[in-house]
Parts: structure tokens; sequence; C-alpha cells
């Protein structure tokens, strides 16, 4: 009777893991951007001559000559980076950051919850024993009989065959569900490393134009002390004086501001790497755009559904809204359930375990819906809605990914004409300021021309120092844009194979 137990159970079993499956066929959706990025008008600034020519080139030719030759997406962050004391920062970003903590947890939450679905699909076994005493009046008798009966053995609690797959169905929107979370703690990194990054060069921007306003600070205040000498000899009038003073004044009101964001700056760095910035980073490097690889391999726009895990994260969305149609349509059919037990039963606690005191029940039970008030056919109507939901965010993903990387590739083509032309702009206003000062001290000119030229010389500095961090953070969006920056050591996520061969999203 026992091997019959087994047996039976054994066959339910392998009825439930390969029942049929109702969850409609998986089509990957088509994608909804062009075979390749747009043509880039790069711009080249000849400043010998001040023209700019524009010419239309394949994004792909952007990076021709480039000497990296991997994709971005396996460009470790600590080689395309080459400042030193950002890497630190990133470093202590990975391991400090409160939203790469929580994305980590969620993941964690949601590979727990699948071991709980999943552990729906098998029999819930339990060791039981009972002890029944009962007393029993005898009519005529003198006395009550008193009977006891004590019973122990293995009990099955109402294990469902899942024949039309809603627990399996289930399961796998749990692992799919999984999946997607630990595709969301990869891209909560790789946008760690490269909001890092850009909070890092917005902080050294604040530092350069800092000691730039500090420079044009003193050199007005020498200036103001030359107009003042000038004028307590009869040389310059009032208003020199006057306009010399409000130059001093606007470089110190600048001073301020920017010692403000330079602060600012700094706060932000320290909520992104989880600490105070640390005063005993390495000493940085230089405040250019060759502080990150110099050029990055566009790739094809098909190359993003595998660079990306927003984009795979939206697709196990896409797989797990699919398996919860089919847990929905299984709702529709015939529920089956089992209650079972094996054991002894005996009236005296000694001979429990004796030979001939086996026993067993066997308790199997059909559910069929017959009128639900319509709340089936709701829920399949819900759970399909949710799917036409998943694909259409999937193939948002993948036109916000194509326009991201589309908008970097732009910059890279015209952002480097651009800071060619701010820096001509700024020796040329360097000149100016030259002249305009030989004029005055020769009294050609008044200290209004010197006082334009300033002014034009510090704002071509800002522009310049503006469009130098604006080129690097163009570099950095469009190394996050293409994938890079993910390091599998910084988020311990294990794909844990799915039971019974189950489908895994690669």
């Amino acid at each position: 009777m026992r091997r019959f137990w087994q047996t039976a159970m054994v066959s339910l079993t392998a009825a439930t893991l390969w029942g049929c499956n109702l969850a409609p066929i998986y089509e990957q959706p088509a994608t909804p951007v062009p075979d390749r990025f747009s043509d880039q008008p790069q711009m080249r600034f000849d400043s010998q001559t001040g023209q700019m020519q524009t010419q239309m080139v394949p994004a792909a030719e952007l990076a021709k000559d480039a000497s990296l030759t991997q994709s971005a997406a396996q460009t470790d962050w600590r080689d395309f980076f080459q400042d030193p004391a950002l890497l630190r920062l990133i470093e202590l970003a990975l391991e400090g950051n409160r939203d790469l903590q929580i994305a980590v947890a969620r993941m964690d939450q949601a590979q727990a919850l699948w071991g709980v679905q999943r552990g729906e699909m098998f029999p819930t076994l339990g060791a039981v024993g009972a002890l029944a005493r009962q007393r029993t009046t005898v009519p005529g008798a003198s006395t009550n009989v008193i009977s006891s009966q004590y019973s122990a053995g293995i009990a099955v609690t109402a294990f469902e065959l899942d024949l039309f797959g809603r627990l399996r169905n289930l399961s796998e929107a749990a692992f799919q569900q999984y999946l997607a979370s630990a595709e969301g703690a990869q891209a909560v990194q790789i946008s760690l490393v490269a909001d890092t990054a850009i909070q890092y060069f917005r902080w050294r921007l604040a530092q350069n134009l800092v000691a730039l306003t500090e420079q044009t600070l003193a050199s007005r205040q020498r200036g103001q002390a030359l107009v003042q000498a000038r004028f307590g000899n009869g040389v310059a009038s009032e208003i020199d004086v006057v306009q010399a003073r409000g130059l001093v004044d606007g470089a110190a009101a600048n001073l301020a501001g920017f010692v403000r964001d330079e602060q600012t700056a700094r706060n932000a760095l320290a909520v992104l790497i989880g600490q105070p910035v640390p005063d005993d980073l390495p000493s940085p490097a230089s405040f250019d755009v060759d502080q990150v690889l110099t050029n990055i391999p566009a790739g094809l726009p098909a190359e993003l559904l595998v660079r990306r895990p927003d984009i795979r994260a939206a697709e196990n969305q896409l797989l797990g809204a699919n398996a919860n149609i089919g847990a929905a349509r299984a709702a529709f059919f015939p529920n089956i359930s089992l209650t079972g037990s094996v054991g002894t039963v005996s009236s005296s606690l000694d001979e429990l375990f004796g030979a001939g005191r086996s026993a067993w029940a066997f308790t199997p039970s059909v559910t069929v819906p017959i009128f639900a008030g319509g709340s089936l056919r709701a829920n399949l109507a819900q759970t399909q809605a949710r799917q036409r939901e998943a694909v259409a965010n999937y193939e948002r993903q993948i036109q916000q990914a194509f326009r991201e990387v589309d908008d970097a590739l732009t910059g890279e083509a015209t952002l480097n004409a651009q800071l060619q032309a701010r820096r001509a702009q700024a020796q040329a206003a360097q000149r100016f300021v030259q002249l305009s000062n030989a004029r005055f001290s020769s009294g050609i000119d008044s200290f209004l021309e010197v006082q334009i030229a300033e002014v034009q010389l510090f704002d071509a500095r800002v522009s310049e120092t503006l469009i130098g961090f604006e080129t690097i953070s163009n570099r950095v969006n469009l190394y996050k844009a293409l994938g890079g920056g993910w390091d599998s050591a910084a988020v311990q996520s294990q794909y844990e194979q799915p039971a019974f061969g189950f489908r895994q999203t690669p």
C-alpha cells in the first residue's frame, strides 16, 4: 500500500509539472526605431579663418579612428575615467549609495517572492500526530466507557494539480519580476556611476570658475588701484574711478555665486557617495575632456537590446505579463486539489508503531467555476490590458534609449567645434583687454573701453569653461546611454535557473 501511495504521488506530481500551458506564445515586439543612428552634423572650427565647417556623416564614422575597439558596455568605468579622485569617489558611491542599496534589497525581495510562488507548485508535507479520547455512557451500565485513539503519520494538505498551468505561470511571472528587479539594480548602478562622474565634474567646474573669478578679481583690484592713482595725479577722471570700482564689485559678486555653487556641488556629491567627501582624495587630473575616453564606438541600435538593463527589464516585465494571462485563463478551468495522509493508528500508545497498524486517507476535490459574477473575465481582461501596457512600455524604453544615444552623438559631433570657437573667442578677448589697457594708459581711450574689454574677457572665459564641462558631461552620457558602467561585482546578482526547465530570458 505504501508503494502504491508513493507511485501515485510521483505520477500526480509529474502530471502537474507537465500539464498544458494556456499562456500566449511570446513574440518579441518589433523594434520601433530605425536600423541605424541618425547622420550627425559634424562641425569643425578653423581658428585661423574663423569659419565653421559642417558635414553630415554617419554616426559610425564618429568613432572610426577610435583606439577603443570594444563596445561601451564592455568598457569598465575604471578604464573609461582617467581622474584618480573620480575613480575613488565612484568606489565610495558603489559601497555607500542608498539608492543602490534599495535597488539590491528590492531585487532580493523579488527573488524571495519568486521562491514563495515556486513553492506553491509542490506538495506540502507535514508530520502529524493526534490523540482522541472519548467517554461514552452506556445505558443501564454503572460505569462510563472511555476510549482512546492515537495516530501518527505524514500528511499532504491541499496539493493543487496544476493541469492547466496556473501555478507554473504565476511562478514564471514572479521569476520574470525577479529578473526585472535584478536588471533594475544594474540600471541603478550604471546611472550611479554616470551621475557621480557628472556631479564630480560639476564640482570641478565650480572650482575652476572660483579660481578664474579670483584671478579676475585680483586683476581688477590692481586695475582699480592704478586708476585711483591716476585720478590722484589728475590724469584719470572720477568716471574712470567709478567704472573700475564697478568691475571689482561685479567680480566679487560672481565669486560669491561660484563659491556657493562649489559647496552645493560638493553636498550633492556627498549624497551620491553616502558620506562626506573625503579630504584625502587622490590629486585630481586636469579639468578637460581628456579625462574620459576620447572616442566611444556607437554600435548599432539593435545592440542596445543587449546592453541596456532598462530595456531588458522592460522585456522581463512583458514576459511576466504574458505569464499572468496564462494564469488568468487557467482560472476558467476546474481546480483539482488533493489531501491525504499515511501513517499508523492504534488505541494504545505503546502499540502505535506495531505491525498491522497502518492507515491511509486520500481525499481529492474538484472545484468547477460556474458563476463568479464576471470576476474571472474581468481578471483576464485586466491581465491582457497589462500585457498591452508592457508592450508599449518596452517599445517606449527602446525609443528613449535610441534618442539618448542620438542626442549624445549629436553632442559629440558639435561640442568640440563649439569649444574651439569659445577658446578662440577667449583669446581674442584677452588681446582686446591688452589693447584697451594700452590705449587707456596712453590717454587715447577712456576707462570705459577697458571695462567693456574686461567684461567680455570674463564672459568668454566662463563660456569656455562651461562648454568644456558640457563636452565632458556629454561624453559621460553617451557612455551611459550605450550601457557602459556596469560592474557585476558591485551588485551580487545570482540568476538562479528556473525549476523544471522554465524559460529564462538571456
